[in-house]
């Protein structure tokens, strides 16, 4: 079922069957959530001239990622990218995508994502697993720093493995932030009385989003640069990507 490999340098497993390439999330606690800090880069960044337009209505609504919180996550595996096109045949043969001509492009779902789901031999990520290794070990704006993320650090396709493998944080895992990544946890604005582990906080309704930039690109100037951050988070409304996650193999 598994076998381990070093891909770009790093460890990591293949799922044999479809070969998709996840990475070891080694275990550890985190802050999570939209610091203090993180808000006065984007003030920062704002002063300085690199905002597209006023950013009003993301200070308003970055109540939605706090209260920050210390979070203890367990070891686990997240595949190295969303699932591509190509990946997503292996369980979903007649798969199609409208958005994209390339099988190695990032798949996005809508009506058939209860199928990719269910048919799936992973979970999804908890949201406080997709950003603990969105920020690998890091707590600012992105794995990246403080700085305005530029549209060049948006990746879609992974066929160039230079590119990929040049796009990775200190987990090993490419593209978090490029495409909208749907994770476990139904969607509940603010972290309020939110778990202290990385279990998701279920429930009925749409379930929380995390990423996105790229899913608008060529950037439009209306600073899709927001959907990078680590700790951007927003309520799934049309079509998404999936990075899936299992355990650690014990063998």
């Amino acid at each position: 079922m598994w076998a381990q490999e070093i891909v770009a340098g790093r460890p990591a497993w293949r799922h044999i069957p479809s070969g998709v390439i996840f990475r070891a999330v080694p275990g550890g606690t985190f802050q999570m959530g939209l610091s203090d800090a993180e808000l006065d880069a984007v003030r920062a960044i704002e002063r300085a001239d690199g905002a597209d337009d006023d950013l009003e209505a993301f200070f308003v609504g970055a109540v939605q990622a706090r209260p920050v919180r210390e979070v203890l996550v367990e070891p686990f595996l997240i595949a190295r990218h969303p699932l591509t096109v190509a990946q997503a045949r292996h369980w979903l043969p007649e798969y199609e995508d409208s958005f994209t001509e390339s099988n190695s492009s990032t798949a996005r779902f809508e009506d058939d994502l209860d199928d990719l789901l269910g048919t799936l031999p992973f979970r999804l990520p908890s949201e406080a697993e997709w950003e603990y290794a969105a920020r690998a070990g890091t707590s600012t704006l992105t794995f990246r720093g403080d700085g305005r993320p530029d549209e060049d650090q948006v990746l879609d396709d992974f066929a160039d493995e230079e590119r990929t493998a040049a796009a990775e944080n200190a987990f090993g895992l490419a593209a978090m932030g490029s495409a909208n990544e749907i994770c476990a946890d139904v969607w509940i604005p603010y972290f309020t009385d939110a778990p202290v582990d990385a279990r998701p906080r279920t429930g009925d309704g749409p379930r929380v989003v995390r990423g996105g930039a790229g899913d608008l690109s060529p950037w439009q100037g209306c600073d899709e640069w927001l959907l990078l951050l680590s700790a951007t988070r927003y309520e799934f409304h049309n079509f998404t990507a999936v990075r899936p996650v299992a355990p650690v193999p014990t063998t």
